[in-house]
């Protein structure tokens, strides 16, 4: 192998490994300047790393939940510019947040929705309970519910999808978590709903829940005698009581400005 001459300076010998005795004024610049350029380099390159890994992270993250919840990458970004106008830019939101929502107010079953968000049934966490505080996370999972159905999906993911969604509302009314909706979590939402109107007074609306309530009994149990006691709505009976009603598509969200049949942030239009 070819060896590089040593070159004859006044001091010293420059050989293949530099200076071979004591460095010279030239050498001991050429060794600086290479151990600057040495570091700088490092530097940069760890400053790169660092940057990649950091936009890589959120990615990543992204990419998990597009997968376990349906979304679109895009439509994850604007669910997460949405969640950080509402939690103002915190890691998480509480009910207040949702609260203080203007279009949500007047909504009759205000506390319902809201509670919705923090309900751990709805998380997909397979827990019980609620929460006071929610992340992204839990938050677009509870959005994951009003998706809409996509042309590619099959019959059986259409399916699934519906009975997501009505367990979805079933836990919405199902306040207790004890696997029926009572007369009284019943009269509870029907008097909500009915008091916003002002026409009908608690009585009124008592009596329109308590008849509703028995004429479910009577679909869902028709062997029922008058002595019998309906302990309340299962999910397999509001399945029945829904069934036929087209909600896949209809079941969508616009309190939060979020158009869920496009998923989009803005202002509705409607």
């Amino acid at each position: 192998m070819l060896r590089p001459r040593a070159l004859r300076t006044g001091c010293v010998d420059l050989g293949p490994r530099g200076c071979q005795r004591v460095p010279c004024a030239w050498c001991a610049r050429v060794g600086d300047r290479a151990s600057r350029t040495g570091r700088a380099g490092g530097a940069a390159a760890a400053a790169a790393a660092a940057m990649g890994a950091s936009q890589t992270r959120p990615e990543h993250r992204h990419q998990d939940l597009a997968d376990r919840t349906g979304f679109s990458l895009e439509q994850i970004k604007n669910l997460h510019k949405r969640f950080q106008q509402l939690s103002g830019d915190e890691d998480t939101i509480s009910k207040e947040n949702l609260e203080s929502i203007p279009t949500l107010a007047n909504n009759p079953i205000r506390k319902q929705i809201i509670g919705a968000f923090f309900d751990k049934r709805n998380q997909h966490r397979g827990e019980a309970g609620s929460c006071d505080q929610i992340g992204f996370e839990q938050f677009l999972m509870v959005m994951s519910h009003f998706r809409p159905p996509t042309l590619k999906m099959t019959a059986e993911e259409k399916e699934a999808m519906r009975r997501e969604k009505l367990r979805f509302l079933f836990n919405m009314h199902d306040t207790d978590n004890d696997g029926t909706i009572t007369l009284v979590e019943y009269r509870k939402v029907v008097e909500e709903l009915l008091s916003k109107s002002g026409s009908i007074g608690q009585e009124a609306a008592e009596a329109i829940a308590d008849a509703a309530m028995l004429e479910v009994a009577s679909t869902n149990v028709p062997t029922m005698g008058p002595d019998d006691f309906y302990e309340g709505i299962t999910f397999e009976h509001f399945e029945q009581i829904l069934k036929g009603l087209e909600m896949e598509s209809r079941m969508h969200i616009r309190f939060l400005d979020v158009d869920t049949t496009t998923m989009r942030c803005g202002k509705s239009t409607s």
